[in-house]
């Protein structure tokens, strides 16, 4: 496998676009991919009760496993929230771009993100669609414009894209996301869509995808919230015409190897871009009894507003991380624990076997000055371990988020 420039456009068969249709105010809202043919897909969502009207309605399209030929997303409106207007409009919305496609109306997905509860624009939206339909392209640049549509308080576009193999075959696989606010474990407020040219039977590409969100979307936070739209969506049109891969073996890792480098790029990419966020954590927890154990404590300590803002002070506050680590759940024996705070700038043991170590602050503070910081802590329960991550927690953070609306 290997990393190559692109997106969602990088596999075969798939175009793209994106667009201003009116939503936000001089920026690009609204985003199309297509494939050539029709795809087998996969999906995962919000654990919030409270779920978009996109959110439903894709669950129920994907739990019947009908092949997709397009996406359409926007940005600027969840759609969430709004009663029966905001259903009948998710409809309309899918419907208009399902007649530009030539397609049943079930062969198209929605997403949507932005306000929470207003009213949703569907004659800007289906007029969008109807104009930009025609700029549908394979290019680099198509791909790109469609990510930079879906994005709300994001930064920069995040897209990734890899080739490998599969039975002899030549494989692409390319993603887009956006999120920055509103993102904690088990999935956030954010949009991901991957596009693949593989050959992989509905079965093995929903496990892949079920698998592989726990280790990656599922460990990520920047401010401790769950949205109602979040959604993940992998689609595999066939096209590199590799055998279909139908039981798990040498060429399903390969597959999952691929999905997992996508996913993991991406997701930390959405914390990179955290709102108001000026340094990346990353939480390696080893020695734990179990698995979970082990992504139960990464991900208190991440999640950790009092850590976070420490980050955010570069104070080596190592105490909050233990303090997270104490209200996780998890049994564990306390004066069994190390804490390593470590970036580019060196590592420095705050904690050893449970006892303080006397430290230099000037060292420490050196190291929590760096933009990437790695927190590693040990606590000598078993041998599993498990990595979450986040972001600081700053004053822009409440500055962006206590004027979303305007």
């Amino acid at each position: 496998m290997k990393s190559i420039e692109g997106s969602v456009t990088a596999a075969k068969g798939f175009k793209a676009t994106g667009f201003a249709a009116g939503i936000k105010k001089d920026k690009k809202d609204l985003a199309l991919i297509a494939s050539d043919v029709p795809a087998t897909a996969a999906g995962a969502f919000t654990t919030n009760v409270v779920k978009a009207t996109s959110v439903m309605r894709n669950m129920q399209i994907l739990e019947k496993g009908i092949k997709i030929s397009g996406i359409v997303a926007n940005s600027g409106n969840a759609n969430a929230c709004t009663g029966s207007l905001g259903v009948k409009s998710n409809k309309e919305m899918a419907e208009c771009y399902a007649k530009c496609l030539g397609v049943e109306s079930n062969a198209v997905l929605t997403a949507s993100t932005g306000v929470i509860g207003a009213t949703f624009p569907i004659e800007k939206i289906t007029d969008g669609i109807k104009g930009a339909f025609h700029n549908l392209g394979y290019k680099r640049d198509d791909a790109l414009l469609a990510a930079e549509a879906i994005m709300t308080t994001d930064t920069y576009s995040k897209e990734v894209a890899v080739e490998f193999e599969l039975g002899g075959k030549t494989v692409h696989m390319g993603g887009m996301a956006k999120g920055s606010g509103m993102i904690c474990p088990n999935m956030a407020t954010m949009l991901s869509f991957i596009t693949t040219d593989a050959n992989i039977s509905w079965a093995l590409l929903n496990s892949a995808l079920k698998e592989d969100i726990k280790s990656t979307y599922n460990m990520v936070s920047v401010d401790g919230d769950t949205s109602t739209n979040d959604t993940v969506i992998v689609l595999a049109n066939g096209m590199a015409e590799n055998e279909c891969v139908e039981t798990e073996g040498e060429d399903y890792n390969t597959f999952k190897e691929a999905l997992h480098y996508i996913n993991e790029r991406l997701a930390k990419n959405l914390v990179r871009d955290g709102e108001g966020a000026t340094k990346f954590i990353e939480v390696n927890v080893n020695g734990a009894k179990t698995k979970d154990d082990a992504k139960t404590i990464a991900k208190s300590v991440v999640k950790s507003s009092l850590f976070k803002a420490a980050i955010f002070g570069e104070d080596a506050n190592w105490g909050r991380a233990l303090c997270a680590m104490g209200y996780s759940g998890v049994k564990f024996d306390p004066e069994k624990v190390d804490i390593i705070f470590a970036s580019d700038a060196g590592e420095i043991l705050l904690m050893y076997n449970g006892t303080p170590i006397v430290f230099d602050e000037d060292k420490a503070k050196k190291i929590l000055s760096e933009k990437e910081i790695k927190v590693n802590i040990v606590i000598r329960e078993g041998d599993k371990s498990a990595t979450a991550w986040g972001c600081d927690l700053s004053y822009e953070y409440v500055k962006i988020n206590g004027d979303y609306r305007s």
